[in-house]
């Protein structure tokens, strides 16, 4: 997992939150030079995302912390399974258990529900998406957990591909006259534009876009106007999005789309029960 800048700024702004002028308890309890060592356990089963973050907050408390990885990130864990020891500077660990339990806790509940979606799409060519429904300041953290979990990621922002959605269609008063925008402005992004029925549909495949998505659409509809685009000369990669359950998910793949987007995999993923306990090494 890639900590980048942003996401480097949001631990420290996390650490920040929870420290404020110092740790009270802690600082009063351990003496400043005492070290120890304490293991992460998994209490579910799951996917791990978030090491390498959760290294990171001990990091920003002390030099010296290290942190041993007994199940890399994507790795699944079962019922009472450790996943790393951090060894170093009491302060550091006790300090820094919340923050990095909030991180490792919630990526690996994104990296988790994702990978059970993904066991649902197995035996089709339909891929699992992500969506730019995600806890913002943690867009890449959350994203990369998806990839850990087997999915698949969609545009990370507003800026790597244009997605033309219904406001923008009635902003500029067609599919046609949107895609001709965009591409007169930014020929070198990809174009993807969602529609809602039949007639959106032809209008799509004329303007010759690369991906469509075929938004809340009936699983009748859906197959129609997956017949059309499949036998359409620019053979567009389709994406179903829109009301999308568990249950729903492999009978949907059964219509032969390249994507389906759920975004509940990120914005309502339940976080994954990991504890941290010191001295839980031997």
């Amino acid at each position: 997992m890639t900590i980048d800048a942003c996401s480097e700024q949001l631990i420290r702004m996390a650490l920040e939150e929870d420290l404020g002028t110092g740790d009270v308890t802690t600082d009063s309890i351990v003496p400043e030079g005492h070290e120890s060592s304490g293991v992460f356990i998994a209490n579910q089963k799951g996917v791990v995302a978030g090491l390498e973050v959760a290294a990171m907050v001990f990091g920003e408390l002390a030099r010296g912390v290290e942190m041993d990885v007994i199940v890399a990130d994507g790795g699944e864990v079962g019922v009472g399974d450790r996943v790393a020891v951090v060894r170093g500077k009491t302060r550091a660990i006790v300090s820094g258990e919340r923050v990095a339990l909030n991180f490792l806790q919630r990526l690996s509940g994104v990296a988790t529900a994702t990978s059970e979606l993904v066991a649902r799409l197995a035996g089709t060519k339909t891929r699992l998406l992500d969506t730019r429904k995600t806890t913002p300041g943690m867009r890449s953290l959350e994203k990369q957990a998806v990839v850990l979990g087997g999915g698949t990621n969609h545009r990370m922002g507003l800026w790597d591909m244009a997605l033309i959605k219904d406001n923008h269609i009635a902003a500029a008063g067609g599919i046609g006259a949107a895609v001709a925008a965009v591409r007169e402005r930014r020929p070198d992004v990809r174009i993807e534009v969602e529609v809602e029925d039949g007639s959106q549909l032809e209008e799509a495949l004329e303007a010759g876009v690369h991906r469509i998505m075929l938004d809340n659409m009936p699983p009748t509809e859906m197959e129609r106007c997956i017949a059309a685009a499949r036998a359409h000369p620019s053979r567009p990669e389709i994406e179903i999005s829109g009301g999308v359950s568990a249950e729903s998910l492999a009978g949907l793949a059964e219509l032969g789309a390249d994507f389906i987007s759920v975004g509940a995999i990120t914005h309502s993923a339940p976080a994954l029960d990991i504890t941290l306990e010191l001295g839980g090494e031997e």
